[in-house]
């Protein structure tokens, strides 16, 4: 059974940065058997997909957050991070991170920002951002 949990949130001004951490257990980022990624949602607005890296490092990003943001994954310790910089009040949401198996036809280097493809997902750590 996979668990993560979300940590880092807070409340910044806009112009300044946070790092989102999401501890996972019950996987190895080293097996290279899992893509992750994170996900936001605003109060009324749809959960968006911002990030996601590949089995093998891959990333990919909204167009949204591209530049601002960096996805990382520390197989030292099975920690995924979301580096945010240059944050804008736009930015305020809940943040989630999501966990998926890859399939035996799915390549190390696909990821995916698509909700539906998850099926493990943490709790959310919420961030906000003041102008």
């Amino acid at each position: 059974q996979v668990y993560l949990a979300e940590s880092g949130g807070g409340s910044v001004q806009a112009g300044g940065s946070l790092r989102l951490a999401c501890r996972a257990s019950g996987l190895t980022y080293r097996d290279r058997e899992y893509y992750m990624a994170w996900f936001r949602q605003a109060p009324g607005k749809e959960r968006e997909g911002i990030a996601c890296i590949a089995a093998d490092g891959t990333t990919n990003y909204a167009d949204s957050v591209q530049g601002r943001f960096t996805i990382h994954q520390d197989n030292a310790d099975d920690t995924l991070y979301l580096q945010l910089d240059r944050l804008k009040p736009e930015d305020t949401a809940m943040y989630y991170c999501a966990a998926q198996r890859r399939s035996p036809v799915t390549s190390v280097w696909f990821c995916s920002r698509a909700s539906s493809r998850f099926q493990t997902w943490g709790q959310g750590t919420q961030v906000t951002v003041s102008s």
